[in-house]
């Protein structure tokens, strides 16, 4: 009985621990289930729940920043890309210009003499109607005066000799009278107009010229004139066709520019130029003719910026388009009467005052008043 009771007790034993382990095996499943739930949970936690919270944030404001500062980044490329297309534009405007103005030059072709003749006298009487109260713009009352005031011009404007000669003839109204000047008077006059000591020398020289070859008279003709001191043909020129009336061709620097300008001749020096343009012309027209050429390229035919823009020859002109062809910029070039301001002389004749010319201000005097 004792056997028997044990060996049931130990049997009774595993059957305890298996139905102890039977009811601990749901518990330890379920702590088990417990343990694996948060690493099913956490699961989701390692995929893109975070990536997908953080990407509204990347998107529409990262695109918004990317297209402002894109948008100032191109911005100043666009304005440098306006400013360079406007550059182009206008660049390529002034070389349709240029090359309209360079047009008529390039177009010129060689003329025979018979055109040339024509050609030349039409510009004369083209020039005879825009200027027909041309005159010599030296003032002077007799041929003496003409004659220093003349070789005094050379170096400077015949302004400056008229606002310097009044006190000159003043003091020493005769050739006699300044023939006899003291040298250094003289020079402190003639200060004004450049290179005085030789101008002194010159003037005092023709006058005792005039004096001892020629009873204190100015010669009326050109071999006589030449002799002189200081005087050339251009000189000799000036004085006999305004002072005597006697036709000369006066060859100043303004003749010599236009006349190669204008393909009237191609010689350099003046005893060729003066006999190249005589032949071109009655000799009765050389006086007028030399004043039409020098008061165009005073006041309109400028050496550096003529003003072809408003020049009545400019169909006649081989040389159109060197100077401004643009009208309202060119009349801005315009000089003395044709600009509105004084002329040179401060004794104009009466038909240049009426042509709305006006006086030139004397030495000292405000220009413009």
């Amino acid at each position: 009985m004792a056997k028997k009771t044990a060996s049931a007790a130990k049997a009774a034993v595993p059957a305890k621990a298996t139905e102890s382990a039977e009811k601990a095996a749901p518990a330890k499943r379920a702590a088990s289930a417990k343990k694996a739930a948060p690493a099913k949970k956490a699961a989701p936690a390692k995929t893109a729940v975070p990536a997908r919270t953080a990407a509204p944030a990347k998107t529409v404001p990262a695109k918004d920043a990317t297209a402002k500062s894109a948008a100032a980044k191109t911005a100043p490329k666009k304005a440098t890309a306006k400013k360079a297309t406007a550059k182009k534009a206008t660049a390529k405007k002034a070389a349709a210009g240029r090359a309209a103005a360079e047009k008529p030059v390039a177009a010129w072709k060689p003329e025979s003499r018979t055109a040339l003749v024509r050609r030349a006298r039409r510009i004369d009487r083209e020039l005879a109607e825009v200027y027909p109260y041309a005159h010599p713009e030296l003032d002077f009352e007799n041929p003496f005066q003409l004659l220093v005031a003349t070789v005094l011009s050379a170096q400077t404007t015949d302004l400056r000799v008229n606002q310097t000669t009044p006190t000159l003839f003043a003091k020493y109204p005769t050739p006699e009278e300044l023939a006899e000047a003291n040298p250094e008077e003289v020079e402190e006059i003639l200060r004004p107009c450049g290179f005085f000591r030789a101008k002194t020398k010159s003037v005092i020289g023709l006058s005792k010229g005039l004096v001892e070859s020629f009873g204190g008279e100015v010669p009326g003709r050109l071999e006589d004139l030449v002799k002189l001191p200081g005087v050339g043909r251009k000189t000799a020129f000036v004085v006999l066709g305004n002072a005597f009336g006697r036709p000369g061709i006066t060859v100043d620097t303004h003749f010599q520019r236009l006349v190669r300008r204008w393909r009237w001749t191609e010689e350099t020096e003046p005893d060729k130029i003066e006999a190249a343009v005589g032949a071109l012309f009655p000799k009765s027209e050389w006086t007028d003719l030399s004043h039409h050429v020098i008061w165009h390229g005073r006041r309109m035919c400028h050496a550096r910026k003529p003003a072809c823009g408003v020049c009545p020859i400019a169909p006649l002109c081989p040389a159109y388009g060197e100077g401004e062809t643009d009208p309202e910029k060119a009349k801005k070039l315009l000089k003395y009467e044709k600009g509105g301001f004084p002329g040179q002389r401060l004794k104009p004749p009466q038909a240049y005052l009426d042509a709305g010319g006006r006086p030139a201000p004397p030495l000292g005097a405000v220009s413009g008043t």
